[in-house]
Order: C-alpha cells, then structure tokens, then sequence
C-alpha cells in the first residue's frame, strides 16, 4: 500500500474541485492509501473579500511572509507519503498566503521532505514566476519537484480582469451581467483534470515518475504565454519596489495602498496594453529566447 498526500487551500471551492478531480484515479486504486489535507489559517481570510482587505493582503502576499496555520492532523503528520499532489493559487505573482506559510512551516517541511511532489495550480493567467518561488520553497524543504499542471482561465487577459474581481467581490461565480463569460478555470477543464491524475498515477506505479513531466505537457498540462512571460517578469519586479515600500512605511500602510490600487488600475488598462502591442512588434526578434525559455517553463528543473 502506497501513501499519497493531496494538499490544497480554497476560498472559492475552485482549487478543492480541481484536487478531488485530478485525485479520482487514486481514488479508485486500491492499492492507494489516499489522504486529503486542506491548508487553513487560524485567522482566515475573507470571502467574497472586500477590497480593503483584498489590497491590504498585498505587501505579505508577494513578500511571501507567512501567518499562523492550523495545526496539521497527526494521522497527516506522523504518515510517510510516497507522492504528495500539492494545489495552489496565486496572490499578487506569489504563491498565496496560505500556501507560503505550510511551506515554510516546520510541519510543512517535515511533510514534504524527501517526497516525490506533482504542483498543480489555479489561477487567472500568471503563473509562472509562482511557480518558480514555489521551486525554490520545495527544494528548501527538500523536496522533489517531478511534475507541474497549470490550469489557468482560458478567456483574455481584460476580460479575464473583469470576471475574477466581479466573483472575488461577490462570492458567486456567475456570468457577470449577463455577457461576461464565468470567470475562473472553466468547468470542462476542472471535470477533465482527471486525465492528468491518470497519467500520474500511471507513472507513480510504474516507478517513473522522472518521466511524468513531459507526457503531462504532452496533454496540455502547461501551457506557457510569451506575453504573459514578459508581462509576469516586469510586474515583479515593480511588485517588488511597491510591496517592500508599503511593508517598511506601516503608519503610511492605507495611503500607500491607495496609491498602489491606482498603480495597479493603470497598469492593467493602460500599459498592458501598449506592452502586449509591443510584445507583438518585438516576437519575431525573440523567438530563440522564447523557444527556449518555453522550454524551461514547462519542465519542473530550476534554474541555479
């Protein structure tokens, strides 16, 4: 009998519908010992969020600082795992809140060291740069990265936008007045992620687990945007000036924020725009650093 571990944190009930998916195959193994944990905090965060706490969990978010979780079960805690499927979301480009803090958590570590780990994330577009923070939070807890899925909202990046703030403010996942499409991961691709849990499971039995990234890519488990590349990279660097200035300047906390929700209007509206027309001027002088890191991106080694 085999131990696999599924960890995930939900607000929405999204991430938690994509785990017990991709875990079915598992489920019906019987050669599976199938254990669920849920990340949560001793003080959650709220949900629908109203936007002063929505901006105020900015600075922590992309700093990665962790708070305070529940105690794991100790049937969890004391249970060596031969396969952990570790779910998250992204806040802000980081992993979120939550997810950062079992990570660096001793009870996180004790969990996940020395154990084969398969990442698989929510999130609206942008992931990438999550995931390499996620990389090096593993590898601190000395585990092994041997599979990525990332499941992302399909519809552009404006409206996408407009979708994920109406059901973060609302709680309900509805087509917004009627014309917007559902935001989030579609529920064909929530209700299909069971195909990936079929190709791990495949590759966990056979002891091949080295090889499950590329047939996971193979069925469309990642997907990279070389637009979305660029605009991820640049938007942590400038998240990495705002964050640190809002986190330093506590008694000017709520007025920096203010400005950083302005920032942050402009930025989605108005330059990401101009960058995505210049992203398409620039392509064809890029295409061997794109091909390249597409490559990368896709894989589950980080760079040193």
């Amino acid at each position: 009998m085999k131990n696999v571990l599924v960890i995930y944190y939900s607000q929405s009930g999204q991430l938690e519908s994509i785990a017990k998916n991709i875990a079915k195959p598992f489920l019906h193994s019987e050669e599976i010992n199938l254990i669920f944990h849920e990340i949560q905090l001793e003080t959650p965060f709220p949900f629908p969020w109203d936007k002063a706490s929505f901006f105020d969990a900015f600075p922590e978010s992309f700093l990665q600082i962790p708070r305070n979780l529940k105690p794991v079960p100790e049937e969890v805690l004391n249970t060596k795992f031969d396969l952990i499927l570790f779910h998250y979301q992204v806040w802000y480009l980081s992993p979120s809140i939550p997810i950062n803090s079992f990570l660096k958590s001793d009870e996180g570590k004790k969990i996940l060291n020395n154990t084969p780990v398969v990442t698989i994330s929510g999130s609206r577009n942008m992931w990438i740069m999550a995931q390499e923070k996620i990389k090096v939070l593993l590898q601190e807890a000395n585990a092994q990265l041997v599979g990525n899925v990332a499941l992302v909202d399909r519809v552009g990046n404006l409206i996408s936008v407009i979708t994920i703030v109406e059901w973060m403010f609302s709680g309900v996942k509805k087509t917004y007045l009627g014309i917007f499409p559902l935001p989030g991961v579609s529920e064909k691709d929530i209700q299909e992620s069971n195909k990936f849990g079929e190709v791990i499971l495949s590759e966990f039995n056979q002891n091949k687990l080295e090889d499950l990234q590329p047939k996971l890519v193979g069925i469309g488990g990642v997907y990279i945007s070389s637009y979305l590349v660029t605009v991820d990279k640049t938007a942590n660097k400038i998240f990495n000036k705002w964050s640190n200035l809002i986190f330093k300047n506590q008694k000017s906390r709520k007025k920096l924020l203010k400005l950083f929700n302005v920032y942050l209007f402009l930025a989605i509206w108005l330059i990401s725009p101009i960058v995505y027309i210049l992203h398409l001027i620039t392509y064809p002088f890029k295409i061997k650093t794109i091909k390249k890191e597409t490559l990368y991106y896709q894989g589950v080694q980080k760079t040193n």
